[in-house]
């Protein structure tokens, strides 16, 4: 790997030198890392390394040398989160990683899981399914919209978990993000770790948009549970996403997901021990539990650490490495969304603090207007949107997020260090042409959506 990261040297953000590091076609214009994130060469080929060592000797490198190489990563990834190393785990993404939580929590009758509205939709979903199958019962914080101030956001959270105590009923978890899917927007996360504290709440945070993404203190945030895709800012293969659960905690983690051979069942009379075939481990159970969950391809995790070295030869004005990738992405954001918003003459979505924006993410409204081309209707506004989507891919070699939200069509721009200026004038200049052929009812024609009346 060194010899590779020496060929490459240091190289400026926004430039093509370092474009060339990512395996692009060059027809394609990479406007949505927020989603799937992607890696550049040298991760490529540390990933195909580890392949390569597994095939080479596959007992001996699964049983003996994997457990090893993980550690390795362990220890980079908790450096990077200022974490003891013994609370990092790996999952395959951030989805896995709250089913893996909410999963192995108790729930009494009486027991409450808060969450806002905001919640990646996967993660509603896994709600849905424990309220549907355990005790629990879900309360949704649901009584505000974007853009909204961070002091108006920590007060529905107070207020919410008021009502739920008023009812007679405990708030045993809560959900938030970092920095919530769509529209990407900030959340004020470290307020509400506190909140949960004080209100003896276990705070659950999903930072899928998280490490690689803004700076993270896990030793003085201290979350209850934290999960956090390093596949999609970190640079690292999918899937890869880091499980943070500090060792107070650790105990209430019983099983993976699914459950493997590090799963310890409870003592049964009679029962004899299950055989466990993995070699023997001083490690703690927490750990050993996630060592090995099934027979998958677990690369993506033993690449991070070149992930890792990569982003270290990043630059930036006067910075390097993670100060220089956040504070680039970070300020291209906030150009690209004001250059995107004058070509459509629209706005970009911030509150009065402009606390929402300090995020890789800028949310632009689209000059559209709901009333004449949906009728007021959602699901016909839903409809438009994904026309929308559809076009960028096939037509213009491109895809950047659209939600519907808010009765406004919104698009999210990414900000990476691939991107240049030039790539989001060259958006705005797309999105103005894309909504002028919604205008003229375009979007009608095939029939996926039907004219309003």
């Amino acid at each position: 790997m060194a010899g590779n990261i020496e060929e490459v040297s240091t190289m400026e953000c926004g430039t093509e030198p370092l474009k060339r590091q990512f395996l692009f076609d060059p027809a394609y214009r990479n406007l949505n890392h927020g989603s799937f994130g992607t890696f550049p060469r040298v991760v490529r080929d540390a990933l195909r390394h580890s392949q390569d060592e597994c095939e080479a000797k596959p007992d001996a490198y699964i049983r003996y040398a994997y457990p090893k190489a993980l550690d390795v990563s362990r220890e980079a990834v908790a450096r990077l989160i200022n974490a003891p190393v013994d609370t990092c785990v790996f999952v395959p993404n951030a989805t896995t990683g709250v089913n893996t939580v909410l999963r192995n929590l108790m729930f009494a009758e009486g027991d409450v899981i808060l969450y806002f509205s905001t919640i990646y939709g996967a993660c509603e979903k896994t709600v849905s399914y424990i309220v549907e199958t355990t005790s629990a019962e879900a309360v949704k914080i649901d009584d505000y919209t974007y853009p909204v101030s961070d002091d108006d956001l920590c007060d529905a959270f107070e207020k919410a978990v008021a009502r739920v105590k008023a009812s007679g009923r405990r708030t045993k978890v809560a959900i938030f993000d970092t920095i919530v899917s769509l529209p990407g927007v900030r959340v004020p996360f470290e307020r509400l770790i506190s909140a949960c504290r004080s209100h003896d709440i276990l705070s659950l945070v999903d930072g899928a948009h998280g490490i690689g993404h803004i700076p993270l203190d896990l030793t003085k945030l201290d979350p209850d549970f934290f999960v956090s895709n390093c596949h999609k800012w970190l640079y690292t293969p999918r899937g890869c996403a880091l499980l943070y659960v500090p060792e107070r905690n650790q105990g209430l983690i019983r099983s993976t997901l699914p459950t493997s051979h590090g799963f310890d069942p409870l003592p049964t009379v009679g029962a004899a021990p299950i055989n466990n075939p993995l070699p023997p481990s001083a490690k703690s159970a927490f750990i050993v539990n996630f060592e090995f969950v099934g027979t998958i391809d677990n690369s993506p995790y033993t690449s991070l650490p070149a992930a890792v070295e990569f982003r270290e030869t990043i630059t930036w004005q006067d910075k390097n490495g993670e100060d220089a990738i956040i504070s680039f992405t970070q300020n291209q954001a906030r150009k690209a969304g004001k250059l995107v918003a004058d070509i459509l003459q629209t706005v970009v979505m911030e509150n009065a603090e402009g606390t929402l924006g300090r995020c890789n993410f800028s949310n632009v409204k689209l000059p559209l207007d709901p009333t004449a081309l949906a009728g007021g209707e959602t699901g016909k506004a839903v409809k438009i949107a994904q026309w929308i989507a559809t076009t960028l891919v096939e037509q213009y070699n491109t895809f950047i997020a659209i939600i519907y939200y808010g009765d406004a069509w919104w698009v999210r721009l990414s900000a990476q260090v691939y991107l240049t200026m030039e790539d989001w004038e060259w958006a705005g200049t797309i999105l103005n042409e894309i909504c002028e052929r919604v205008r003229k009812g375009e979007v009608f024609a095939d029939g996926i959506v039907e004219q309003g009346t």
